[in-house]
This record gives structure tokens, C-alpha cells and sequence, in this order.
């Protein structure tokens, strides 16, 4: 059972700043040094806004080198945007609707937002580690042609996904053949795509566009920029549809450059994938630390730059009053914990060892 993030926990200071080392999120993180760089050299001069900057330009260069010929990204404000702009850009007719995890994101931490602004109907597929087969799609059409049905019209995974596991480039493939075969299209929230790339060792274009992804959003939040993430189009035809439906989405930056300039730092000299790379190391070191620990275990394998273990709930409320982190089901005694960027050997060893100390005393 996948209940609400509890966040009532977090040490801070009374002025919203965390206190103490925080495993909370990578959202939590700050902003990479070349990030920032590259944000201070974009605050130069004048440019034109709504993304016909010369910023903007270079961003989607760097992204067909990434994503192929065919990739048109756009810079947008958040994740949440990039992916109600992402369906919005696949769905059609108020009738269709979305098939997903019912751990998806767009499900379960974005305030309904598909829902509310979209209008569209969500079909949930449970799973027992985040991710869609090709089979859990095949169930959920029965309804194609039915009048008195909504019509599946989209696939939605997460990749990486919610619970911090990974689609395989063959994976993903299977499930798009199968979307294709009936009529489907295929989006990824592609929020943490760059940890999945770097746990599998292979391209964003391996990931996604040889697949036979549709639409991607490349997260750059939390993999080390400030504010920026791109809806990346991988059909020409569905790209046109982009310009009248950003603005409508609430997506439109006027100073894009500002995005644009963060991503591109991220695709320079491949430090989307040092740094997703670095953050699944601090993972895999923190799950490798608690191994043989008594009274804890992992729920699901670490193949990103989260892990989620089940501890006692007495060693929980310990490791709280020292350290940030989620509670991810209550009833079970399941926690979440994030790696960074930034996220150092020495406090990662200093948690192990507090980890340990706490769950002696339960």
C-alpha cells in the first residue's frame, strides 16, 4: 500500500531550512556550480522571450544530439507541467484517457492536476515494483469501441519509477509495441530519466526514442539545475501541436533562456549523467551499508538513487529527530530514502552507522 509522503518530521530551523543531512529528496538538493555558471552567463544583454532565444536554440541542438534528428524539446517551469503538457499533447477527445501504475506520479503526488486541467480519466494498473508490463496494458483494453467506455489513448510509465526501479530499453520497447499495435501512444515522465540511464548504462536515445517513446519530459531538477525541465517531442507531427498548448498549460517561461541555459549545462560534457551517476552511488552505498543489519530489509531493488527499506517504527521515530526523510507506508514501517548530486560518502557512512545504532535499541 503507497500512502501520502510524510513530511511532518523534517528538522528545520523554523525558517524552512533543514537542519542536519537530508535524505529526503533530490529535490531538496541545491543547484549544481555549472549550473549556475551557466545561468549567470544567460544574464547578459537582451534576448527575445517564449523560447526564440538564442539560449533555447542551442538546447535543442544539444537535444536532437541526444534524443536523434527528430527530438523538439521546450523548456518548461516543472515536472507536474511537463507532464500535463505531455498528455495534452497525445490525448485528442475528452473520451480517451491514460493507463498507468497506480504508483504514477500523475496519479498519486500531482494534486490531480491531469485530472483537473486535462479532464482526463486515469486507469490504474497496480504493480508490485512500479512498472507497466505489456500485459497490464493489454487488460485495460476491453473498452476499446465501447460507447458507454472511455478510450485508452495514452501509456504512461516513469522512468526511473516512483519506488526508484527501472525500465530496461527492452521494457520499454514492449510496452510501446503494444501501445502502438492498438492505437496507443507512449509518454514517459522522464523526471529521474537521467539516474535510469546511468543505472543501465545506456543513452537517453537507447531509452526512449529507439524504444518508441512518443514524448519524454528530461528532468533537470532533480539531477542538479535550479529550475528546469524540457518536454522533449520525439514525432514531428505531435511537435506542432506544442506552441498552442504550452501557454494554455501554464508552461510558456518568458525568459526561457534562463531553463534553456540550465539543461544545456546539464547535456555539456555529459554532466546529467556524472551527477546521476554520483547520486546512484550514494544509493547503492547507503543500501550496501545496511545489509545484514538486523530488523530492516529492502522493499524494492536499488537501481536508482532511492531506497526504501522497512525498519521498526520506534527506530523510524529516532532517525527522525536527527535526519529528513519520508515515510513511505505507514502500516508496513517502509521509508524512502534520496541521494543527490551532491550527496557525500562521509554522510552516507554517518547515517549507516546512526541506522544501526537505532535499530540495536528496538
Amino acid at each position: 500500500m503507497i500512502e501520502p509522503l510524510d513530511e511532518s518530521a523534517v528538522v528545520d530551523d523554523g525558517k524552512g531550512v533543514v537542519l542536519g543531512t537530508d535524505f529526503a529528496s533530490d529535490n531538496h538538493a541545491g543547484a549544481h556550480p555549472e549550473v549556475m555558471a551557466a545561468i549567470a552567463a544567460a544574464n547578459s544583454g537582451y534576448a527575445l522571450p517564449y523560447g526564440e532565444d538564442p539560449w533555447t536554440a542551442n538546447l535543442r541542438e544539444r537535444i536532437r544530439e541526444e534524443f536523434g534528428d527528430q527530438a523538439t524539446a521546450f523548456p518548461v517551469l516543472n515536472g507536474t507541467g511537463a507532464n500535463v503538457l505531455g498528455l495534452s499533447v497525445l490525448l485528442g477527445n475528452r473520451y480517451e484517457a491514460v493507463i498507468c501504475p497506480e504508483s504514477a506520479h500523475i496519479a498519486t503526488h500531482e494534486g490531480g492536476a491531469s485530472e483537473r486541467q486535462l479532464g482526463v480519466k486515469l486507469i490504474l494498473a497496480p504493480t508490485p515494483d512500479g512498472k507497466l508490463t505489456p500485459d497490464d496494458v493489454t487488460a485495460r483494453l476491453h473498452g476499446l469501441g465501447v460507447p458507454n467506455e472511455v478510450q485508452p489513448k495514452v501509456v504512461s510509465i516513469s522512468q526511473a519509477t516512483e519506488v526508484g526501479t527501472c525500465y530496461t530499453p527492452d521494457e520499454v520497447a514492449a510496452i510501446a509495441e503494444t501501445a502502438h499495435s492498438r492505437g496507443l501512444l507512449l509518454h514517459v515522465d522522464g523526471a529521474r530519466l537521467a539516474n535510469a540511464a546511468a543505472h543501465l548504462g545506456c543513452s537517453l536515445r537507447e531509452l526512449t526514442t529507439d524504444a518508441g517513446v512518443d514524448v519524454v519530459g528530461f528532468g533537470g531538477t532533480k539531477n542538479g539545475a535550479l529550475l528546469a525541465e524540457a518536454l522533449v517531442v520525439l514525432r514531428p507531427e505531435l511537435a506542432a501541436k506544442v506552441p498552442f498548448l504550452i501557454r494554455q498549460s501554464l508552461q510558456l517561461a518568458s525568459k526561457a533562456r534562463f531553463i534553456s541555459a540550465q539543461l544545456t549545462a546539464l547535456l555539456t560534457d555529459d554532466l546529467w549523467r556524472r551527477n546521476a551517476e554520483h547520486a546512484n552511488a550514494m544509493a547503492r552505498r547507503l543500501a550496501d551499508g545496511i545489509a545484514g543489519l538486523p530488523n530492516i530489509s529492502l522493499r524494492w531493488p536499488v537501481q536508482s538513487n532511492a531506497v526504501f527499506a522497512a525498519l521498526p517504527h520506534e527506530a523510524i521515530r529516532e532517525l527522525q529527530t536527527r535526519y529528513t526523510f519520508h515515510v513511505w507506508d505507514h502500516t508496513e514501517g517502509v521509508v524512502r530514502w534520496m541521494t543527490a548530486f551532491d550527496t557525500t560518502p562521509e554522510s552516507v557512512d554517518a547515517f549507516i552507522a546512526d541506522i544501526a545504532t537505532a535499530l540495536k535499541a528496538t
